[in-house]
């Protein structure tokens, strides 16, 4: 039996280091050693090799490097194959304080201060308490729950918008497209941690500008391809929106000149809000694979109907 990894190797070396102290008789092997195919029955990856169904004849289950899956081509997955996404804590905790950082910085007008050092500019901007600046946030899974948890700490008015119902102590909770506008409407910085579906590829977008309180801000987690770049663009040149924190674009990297390196109003970083910690996810991989040689549920199996 064994773990094969193909990701990032500098962090592959660390998992490696991790398996061989906490699980020495389970062989762990680093793409592109994959040793005998026909002993490889765990995958841990972030994009699987295009021949995953012939090369590993014996593979039982594929591990997401990532909290999402929209990498994935699943049509190159067997079905029978579970697909399971990261849930280790270093995620959730690393993408907390990404989010924390960027609604601290528009609630206290980070991006204007950065253009008035650069303008060698000296200008007080009044502040607005956190209980007046209302903060919504788009997918209230794993790591929207995190994020929330974290917020109240300041005081903001939480809110949050979710597929399928969530109740979260102190945070107004919307569900469905049905409520979507009214959830937009009390969000002055809207921060975006939804799974990238046919359903929210998109999203972000003019008419979903429009229904946010004029000035508010947006903070993006999720996946490039949420966003119509164009409607940011259009939506901060008219001041339907005052600024925004994207961590990441598509395509990614950004080519040289597009406008998002240079506009004033985005603060832009490369897809770094969170990052898998080998430490922590070594032991997720280990859990889930105890569960599934016992045939329990697996946590953060992938509904591949519904695409996470």
């Amino acid at each position: 039996m064994t773990v094969l990894y193909k990701a990032n190797m500098v962090r592959g070396a660390e998992w490696a280091r991790f398996f061989a102290e906490r699980a020495p008789d389970v062989p762990f092997l680093l793409w592109p050693d994959i040793g005998d195919p026909a002993e490889v029955r765990y995958l841990v990856t972030w994009v699987p090799p295009d021949d995953i169904a012939t090369r590993f004849p014996n593979l039982e289950l594929v591990f997401s490097v990532g909290a999402g899956v929209d990498q994935f081509d699943a049509s190159k997955l067997p079905a029978h194959i579970p697909l399971v996404r990261m849930l280790e804590r270093g995620i959730a905790e690393t993408m907390v304080e990404y989010v924390t950082m960027a609604v601290l910085a528009l609630h206290r007008d980070l991006l204007d201060f950065i253009s008035q050092q650069k303008e060698q500019v000296w200008r007080e901007i009044r502040i607005t308490s956190a209980k007046r600046r209302r903060v919504g946030v788009m997918g209230l899974g794993q790591l929207g729950q995190a994020v929330i948890e974290r917020l109240k700490m300041f005081g903001f008015p939480l809110s949050g918008w979710n597929r399928s119902p969530r109740e979260i102590e102190g945070v107004t909770c919307h569900v469905g497209a049905g409520a979507l506008p009214g959830f937009l409407a009390q969000a002055d910085i809207l921060i975006c941690l939804l799974p990238l579906t046919d359903e929210t590829r998109g999203i972000l977008n003019a008419e979903l500008f429009a229904r946010l309180p004029r000035g508010a801000s947006l903070v993006n987690v999720g996946r490039g391809p949420h966003l119509i770049e164009a409607d940011l663009l259009a939506a901060l040149h008219s001041g339907a929106l005052s600024g925004a924190v994207l961590d990441v674009s598509d395509p990614e990297p950004l080519p040289a000149g597009h406008p998002f390196w240079s506009h004033p109003r985005i603060l832009l970083t490369p897809h770094n809000a969170s990052m898998t910690t080998p430490d922590t996810a070594v032991d997720f991989v280990l859990d889930v694979i105890a569960r599934h040689r016992r045939g329990e549920d697996l946590p953060g199996r992938v509904d591949r109907g519904r695409g996470y």
